[in-house]
């Protein structure tokens, strides 16, 4: 089974509602016809947005968040009360009804009259008849003190039965505020051009303006600007502006402009010698906070570079970066670090395929040392160039025994250094006699043992021959054995000694 539903809008002709300045105006809804008994929503709303609103049997609420929340309300008949009307509240007003399937909508202009009675204000009227017709003709004339608010008011005269086409009167009064106004897009900075700008709130508002700059006073015509070209941290100051017919209504605005100085020595390329000192001196200048970075051949640095002995490594180009807001100042130097070249090591060693020798001579200097062999080889080689140092290689297949001599120069000196090299062939045939002088090293230890082993015996048969001896001398003539004794015993120590001596030896 399906069911449709029809809805239908209608828009009723729009009606017109007169309301006093200042009073609770009512603007009724549908002209103040009673209620529909199938209502289901009633609604109030205007060009910028929804107003209140109202289901059925229960209290309005308002939607209102602009000048409107605390000033309207919904009558029992469900016209719109707006308190407090102002000039401000002649707009179109629109009641929307939902009862059943019907959407029905009923907008209703508002006009805020003044009722010029409350003023104090001066009306005369004239009434001139006409001889022949006996028609007669009334004017009227109102004349009241104007004030500020009364600007863009409308004004109205008719009789009881019609109203004349509104009439806007101007309405002139002094300048009671002067506010001065800078116009940057940001911090200003140095060489920044800088717009002042006077405003005033009189009616007719002012040509002619007083700016005070730096106690100068500029006076600008038909005009409410005035720039200020080039500023420099000397134009940081107060400013003032004010009308020229009352130096008393002014306004004034503190401004400060931004600098930065800075300034780097060495600031050029400087050429020093290794292990010499080389001082850097940065002075900064500025209006704020700074931020200072370096960097050293575009690599970042943790802090500011410090040259107490300087090394090959030293060398390069070297940035400062001082910033401060949107202000830049940057300065460079290039540091060479030169130096006579100086050989480091010199060593051989043979090639992996046992057919030839490499030569290594690694050196230091700068500017880049060249080098030169007192020999030819089957090939030459050079390592990079990095801070200062560089290793040269030289292949060569000796067929003698040589000395091979490596020279590293540039344009501050030179070093030499001499290294042996024995031939390939030659190290062959001491590699192939290896064995049988293995076994010729052998027996010459034997040999040695053995010798050892009889001189031991050869010293210890002495031995006991001259004791006995001394034994049978002292016997025969007498002598005190206290002094044969005692010569026996070092005789005897000494012996030893050597004994142990030949027994250590035949160890090894």
């Amino acid at each position: 089974m399906t069911m449709c539903f029809y809805i239908s809008l209608s828009v009723s002709a729009m009606d017109t509602v007169i309301g006093l300045y200042g009073e609770t105006v009512e603007v009724p809804c549908n002209n103040g016809a009673p209620k529909p008994k199938d209502l289901f929503i009633t609604k109030w709303k205007y060009d910028n947005g929804d107003l209140l609103t109202q289901l059925k049997d229960q209290d309005a609420s308002v939607i209102a968040t602009n000048q409107y929340k605390d000033r309207v309300s919904m009558a029992e008949n469900s016209s719109l009360l707006i308190a407090a009307a102002s000039l401000k509240d002649e707009k179109i007003f629109t009641c929307m009804v939902v009862a059943g399937a019907d959407i029905s909508e009923y907008p209703v202009k508002l006009l805020i009259h003044i009722l010029l009675l409350f003023l104090g204000i001066i009306i005369s009227s004239k009434v001139k008849v006409d001889e022949v017709t006996g028609l007669t003709t009334t004017s009227s004339t109102l004349q009241y003190t104007a004030e500020k608010g009364d600007t863009d008011a409308l004004f109205t005269c008719g009789t009881l039965n019609a109203l004349s086409s509104p009439v806007s009167f101007t309405v002139t009064y002094p300048t009671e505020r002067v506010s001065l106004h800078v116009i940057s897009k940001g911090p200003l900075m140095e060489g920044d051009n800088v717009t002042l700008k006077c405003k005033a709130d009189g009616n007719p508002l002012p040509t002619s303006f007083n700016f005070h700059i730096q106690r100068k006073v500029v006076k600008v015509e038909n005009s409410d600007s005035y720039t200020v070209t080039d500023v420099t941290r000397d134009s940081t100051g107060e400013y003032k502006c004010s009308i020229v017919d009352n130096a008393k209504m002014e306004d004034s605005k503190n401004i400060t402009i931004n600098y930065l100085d800075m300034s780097l020595s060495p600031s050029e390329k400087v050429m020093k010698s290794a292990g010499e000192s080389l001082a850097l001196n940065l002075q900064t200048d500025a209006s704020g906070e700074l931020r200072v970075s370096w960097t050293k051949d575009n690599g970042k640095l943790d802090k500011m570079p410090k040259f107490d002995k300087l090394t090959y490594s030293d060398s390069g180009k070297y940035e400062v970066v001082v910033t401060m807001g949107a202000l830049i100042k940057k300065a460079s130097f290039e540091l060479v670090v030169e130096g006579i070249p100086v050989i480091r090591r010199l060593a051989k060693q043979r090639g992996e395929d046992g057919q030839h020798k490499v030569l290594t001579c690694e050196a230091e200097g700068s500017p880049k040392p060249t080098v030169a062999w007192s020999v030819n080889g089957t090939s030459a080689d050079e390592s990079p160039y990095v801070n200062g140092k560089i290793s040269y290689k030289l292949t060569i297949v000796p067929t003698v025994n040589l000395t091979v001599v490596c020279t590293v120069s540039n344009e501050l000196g030179q070093d030499t250094r001499a290294i042996n090299v024995s031939t390939l062939f030659e190290e062959v045939r001491m590699d192939k006699q290896g064995s049988s002088d293995d076994s010729d090293t052998t027996k010459l230890v034997v040999g040695v043992i053995v010798g050892l082993l009889l001189a031991t015996v050869v010293v210890g048969l002495a031995y006991w021959l001259y004791m006995k001896k001394s034994k049978q001398g002292s016997w025969k003539t007498g002598e005190k054995e206290d002094g044969s004794t005692e010569e026996s015993k070092k005789l005897e120590e000494k012996i030893e000694e050597k004994l142990e001596e030949n027994s250590q030896k035949v160890e090894v």
